[in-house]
């Protein structure tokens, strides 16, 4: 089976890092993404996390797809309740027009942040109501292309107004949506939307959520059958030793998320080493090491191989994870920059 790899970027911020220096570094991976051929490369959208400088997905897309020639440019993804549907829609609309045919709008449902962000993103007025996510889809995919008709109630009673997100779009951004639950998988389905599950989350519920896909497929003016790919954490350097330790930065700072510690920017390899675990934060480390793909190269590439064969998927987008040593650049991450080398050595 031909396998494709992309990339699903939280633009992660380390210690030494300013805020420029984990973008930076981002952007130049991404410039390592097109040059080895990786089908895609997405962005997160997160909040107030001293860890995670993707606040802003459309931002970040922008920039790549103005250094990029090649490579497809997307968000892993918007979290639709924060947003109008109207203004993700321009977006991915202007966005298309920067990089026509190199744009995919990933959607998710979920916030993205705790209750007080949320409460902090949406307090200019409603953005996205989870109860309408359904009809808000369709409203963008509409909006984005040929425009939609939209009803609204003023003074004079409901009204009709044909709405366009970009006076004369000449091509539309490639919708995804996104999921941790069964509710997207049977949603993807129905609206016969590309879908793509959290498999890097937790690794469970996977087979279940791709099988309701699969099997309540409903073919679209957009797709006629199924489309999926898994996502995976993935550190890969010359030798296990070596992954295992460039991964343990990233793993402890997920142990400290999982148990109620308080966040930081993540550790260098050698601030990580010097930290001893508690038994609780061990426990979690131990579990995200029996799903995440800490590796020498050509392990690494046969466990890629084996899941995608396992799910029936012909691409896999991985998150490199790989802390950063002291002394080595602020503004690159070459252990993530080299997660990337080996695998396009063996896979693409």
């Amino acid at each position: 089976m031909s396998l494709a790899l992309s990339v699903l970027d939280l633009v992660p911020v380390t210690t030494p890092q300013t805020s420029a220096d984990a973008v930076a570094a981002s952007l130049a991976l991404a410039d390592t993404a097109d040059r080895l051929g990786y089908a895609r490369y997405w962005f997160a959208e997160h909040h107030n996390m001293p860890a995670v400088a993707s606040t802003a997905p459309p931002v970040l897309i922008a920039a790549v797809a103005a250094r990029t020639s090649r490579i497809r440019v997307g968000s892993g993804g918007v979290m639709l309740p924060n947003h109008a549907p109207l203004t993700v829609a321009e977006q991915f609309a202007a966005l298309e027009a920067i990089a026509p045919g190199r744009i995919d709008l990933g959607i998710g449902r979920a916030p993205g942040s705790d209750p007080v962000i949320t409460a902090l993103l949406r307090s200019s007025g409603p953005t996205s109501d989870v109860e309408n996510f359904e009809q808000n889809l369709i409203d963008i995919r509409a909006l984005a292309g040929d425009g939609a008709t939209i009803s609204l109630r003023t003074g004079d009673g409901l009204r009709d107004y044909d709405v366009k997100a970009t006076p004369a779009a000449a091509g539309v951004p490639e919708m995804w949506l996104l999921g941790s639950s069964d509710y997207s998988a049977h949603l993807a389905a129905k609206l016969g939307l590309p879908y793509v599950f959290a498999h890097h989350f937790s690794g469970e519920g996977t087979e279940r959520a791709i099988g309701i896909y699969r099997s309540e497929f409903e073919a679209s003016e957009t797709l006629a059958a199924p489309r999926t790919f898994l996502t995976v954490n993935t550190i890969v350097a010359e030798t296990a030793e070596e992954a295992l330790a460039r991964a343990m930065p990233a793993l402890q700072n997920m142990a400290r998320l999982r148990t109620g510690q308080p966040l930081r920017a993540i550790d260098t390899v050698e601030a990580a080493q010097s930290e001893p675990l508690n038994p609780a934060a061990q426990s979690v480390v131990d579990q995200m090491l029996n799903r995440w793909i800490v590796d020498s190269p050509d392990a690494a590439a046969e466990r890629i191989q084996r899941l995608a064969t396992e799910f029936g998927v012909d691409e896999v987008m991985v998150s490199p994870g790989a802390g950063s040593r002291d002394g080595e650049p602020v503004a690159r991450a070459l252990g993530r920059e080299r997660t990337l080398e080996l695998l396009a050595d063996r896979l693409l």
